[in-house]
């Protein structure tokens, strides 16, 4: 049967349409639209009603992508904005009346599982090394360690792209200052999330989502984007601060212009190669894995069965 999952996140809206039998997954379409839900929502404490706009502007267009391939089952994952905001369960209530997807506000308990179960669905079960898992989303950022299938600790933290970029950066572009203050915060929130023993033992990683895809793509500047390229390429943390050089050094509209990056992706995304970078060092990972395989396949495979279109 055709499956639909909407990951409605505070930085992007993103669409997985595909195929399922059992377990077995095969993606028929993939789109993300960045609509920055998340905006404001830590200085207001709600979804202002432009950036619920936005979301429903992309969402006119993935209802109608949804409606041809005849899916059996639509629902959608609503993360930290939606979870950390005040009128979030009438924006999950609205996307249920107006497009027939049933929406799940996940705890970070939920997203940690559904995003390791994504990440490593293409995996061999049976292979018990340690790994860590990373989200970076635009209101919270998501570190899961599992052996095989199983997951061991798991944390969602306050740190995200939109977030620490509306906290912290506001020049163009950014002062030294500002930077500094950004990588303590980051590294105060992540350093205090996981302790010791929990990353004691871990040789490897696997990194999801926007911030991870953007700097494999822009590592080996990719135009256009080719998701076969970014599957499994692996981001040193050498090649992380010099993106990070980079970026830091230019005015927005520039960064708009980088190969591999998208346009939209430009205003938050310093913030998200801080945060994969103090992650990194925390774990003192050399290199860290980036897969497309993300939340949105995690929520394939547990969340449309039984759901109604």
């Amino acid at each position: 049967m055709n499956v639909a999952v909407v990951d409605i996140g505070s930085n992007s809206t993103r669409l997985l349409i595909a195929e399922m039998e059992g377990d077995a997954i095969t993606e028929l379409v993939r789109h993300s639209n960045v609509t920055r839900l998340g905006a404001g929502v830590d200085r207001e404490g709600r979804l202002a009603e432009e950036s619920m706009q936005r979301v429903y502007d992309v969402l006119d267009g993935y209802r109608e992508e949804i409606d041809a391939h005849h899916c059996e089952s639509a629902v959608a994952v609503l993360t930290s904005a939606v979870r950390d905001s005040a009128n979030g369960e009438q924006f999950a209530a609205e996307i249920r009346d107006r497009y027939e997807i049933e929406p799940h506000i996940l705890s970070g308990d939920e997203e940690a599982q559904l995003t390791y179960l994504g990440a490593t669905s293409e995996r061999n079960p049976n292979d018990r090394t340690p790994t860590l898992v990373l989200d970076i989303g635009g209101g919270s950022t998501e570190m899961v360690i599992g052996e095989g299938s199983e997951v061991r600790f798991h944390v969602s933290t306050q740190a995200g792209v939109v977030r620490q970029t509306e906290r912290h950066l506001h020049h163009d572009p950014p002062t030294v200052a500002e930077v500094d203050a950004l990588i303590a915060d980051v590294a105060a929130i992540v350093s205090g999330a996981v302790p010791a023993e929990a990353r004691a033992h871990i040789r490897q990683g696997i990194a999801v989502a926007g911030t991870a895809t953007s700097l494999a793509a822009i590592a080996q500047s990719l135009e256009p984007y080719d998701p076969e390229r970014v599957e499994g390429f692996r981001v040193t943390r050498a090649e992380c601060e010099r993106i990070l050089d980079r970026l830091s050094a230019m005015r927005l509209a520039q960064r708009r212009e980088v190969a591999g990056l998208h346009p939209d992706r430009a205003p938050t995304i310093i913030a998200g190669v801080l945060i994969f970078r103090e992650v990194l060092r925390l774990f003192e990972l050399p290199e860290i894995e980036v897969s497309e395989h993300d939340i949105l396949r995690g929520a394939a495979r547990k969340l449309t069965r039984g759901s109604n279109k």
